[in-house]
């Protein structure tokens, strides 16, 4: 009776140990389209994994030039009013090669300058370059 669990019961109709236990819980399933449910090809092997994330690397590239020429024709349109046209001038041009990055580049190395379609893509970068560089070509 010591070695009994406290949950066995009065003693009467006690079901051995075996029987009594619940069966296992399936474990849930992952969702459909999961990339765990998808197994993984034995052809796919560690250099095709880092020519992919190679690929992930080069992606940022043209992403970080665009970001570089807007970020310095910021800067230097803040300098002051002698720099604001060159400034904006450089922040148009960035625009426009983002556009042309976007136009040129397979998805999967503008994935990052990609927010929609292309087309819209393209066409929104190329007004706004090209409206920033109408405002600095006006610039005295």
């Amino acid at each position: 009776m010591a070695n009994r669990p406290a949950n066995a019961g009065s003693g009467r109709g006690l079901v051995p140990m075996g029987d009594a236990t619940p069966p296992r819980a399936r474990a849930p399933r992952p969702a459909a389209g999961h990339r765990a449910t998808r197994p993984r090809t034995p052809n796919q092997s560690r250099d095709q994994d880092r020519a992919d994330a190679s690929v992930g690397v080069l992606a940022w590239v043209p992403y970080l030039i665009v970001l570089a020429g807007a970020v310095g024709g910021m800067l230097l349109a803040w300098h002051g009013s002698r720099y604001t046209g060159r400034g904006a001038g450089l922040l148009g041009a960035s625009m426009l090669a983002a556009a042309l990055a976007r136009l040129v580049l397979p998805p999967r190395y503008a994935a990052v300058l990609s927010s929609r379609r292309k087309a819209f893509d393209v066409l929104t970068f190329a007004v706004f370059g090209a409206a920033v560089l109408g405002v600095a070509v006006s610039l005295p």
